[in-house]
């Protein structure tokens, strides 16, 4: 193997995509078969481990916010047709899968292509989108990396002035999560959810691989186990759960979280106008302050449980306490005397 040779293989030795563990799935759907593929968005990195090079574009994070894949698309993209080489240049044509006997990923491929420079460090010479790409290169050697959501892989090829077929494997599958209170669904945009590496019982410190996650959200993950954070408002209604994400499957998740919706009003008697201009606390009986607000009416969405609500107008203080029931949506009325 030439020097330069040696350089590509040790770049796409350290490039090296997410590996995550497993526990029992919840729910899972045979997806990725015949269907169209899921579309990640261009933001979407790669993420290297090790003090490597970084192959991906500059200003991209390792832990995106937001929805990770847009809506499946009508049908999967061309592939492109392989080019006439010109002389002196060789083919190189690309593919994935979800692994050894698994079908081919025919939509969501983000392929980079590095020639590796006299110095060893990695240039991006191409960038393509298509699912199953073909490039006409001097020979020479290359480091290619295809990403999939947050799954990638990574390899160094060696061109030739010939054609040279590489077919990459990418053991990831689709996560989608949604929330519920009893039976009832909760609506988008009252919950989110944040996506972390391997089981919630594992030791040690854990950095979101993805935030703000939304209902109907689909994120493409390394096959493996994952911790998922679900937040129903933004008081104090968070569960946590292990799901495992298995190669070429959709897992469908519900969190069932145990809170309801609950306004607050300061009134001088039951039944009465609330009060405008009111400072709100609300503690648990310990003591705790779970959520502060201002106004005649705030909405706090609380886990089931005991509370004190403290009502601050006009320079006086009040409080009363209440009870949340799991489902019950309702009024408190803290009196004003």
């Amino acid at each position: 193997m030439s020097r330069t040779g040696k350089r590509a293989w040790a770049v796409a030795v350290l490039v090296t995509g997410l590996a995550l563990g497993g526990l029992p799935q919840e729910a899972s759907a045979q997806l990725f078969d015949a269907t169209p593929m899921l579309r990640p968005p261009a933001d979407v990195p790669s993420v290297p481990s090790g003090p490597v090079p970084n192959l991906s574009p500059p200003g991209q994070s390792a832990a995106p916010k937001g929805p990770m894949l847009q809506s499946l698309p009508p049908a999967p993209g061309p592939a492109h047709a392989a080019p006439a080489a010109p002389p002196g240049q060789g083919t190189l044509a690309l593919s994935a899968r979800f692994g050894k006997d698994l079908p081919l990923i025919n939509g969501g491929l983000h392929w980079r292509v590095y020639r590796i420079e006299q110095n060893g460090a990695p240039k991006l010479v191409k960038e393509e989108k298509a699912p199953a790409p073909a490039f006409s290169f001097a020979p020479g050697s290359y480091v290619v990396s295809v990403a999939f959501g947050l799954a990638s892989a990574t390899k160094a090829v060696q061109v030739r002035a010939e054609s040279v077929k590489e077919v990459f494997e990418i053991a990831a599958g689709g996560l989608r999560i949604e929330g519920r209170v009893g039976d009832a669904r909760i609506p988008h945009g009252q919950i989110s959810f944040e996506l972390y590496q391997g089981s919630q019982f594992e030791p040690g410190d854990k950095r979101a691989m993805a935030t703000s996650i939304m209902t109907g959200d689909i994120v493409l993950v390394p096959e493996g186990t994952y911790h998922i954070v679900s937040n129903y408002g933004d008081a104090n209604s968070t569960v946590r759960s292990d799901i495992r994400v298995q190669a070429g499957k959709l897992t469908d998740t519900t969190i069932n979280h145990r809170a309801a919706i609950i306004t607050l009003k300061l009134v001088n008697e039951r039944g009465g106008e609330a009060r405008a201009n009111t400072q709100w606390s609300v503690l648990t009986p310990g003591g705790d302050v779970i959520k502060e607000s201002i106004g005649a009416f705030p909405r706090v969405i609380l886990a089931e449980g005991e509370y004190r609500a403290i009502a601050r107008n006009d320079n006086r203080t009040y409080e009363g306490a209440f009870r949340v029931v799991n489902g019950v949506d309702g009024e408190v009325e803290v009196v004003a005397r």
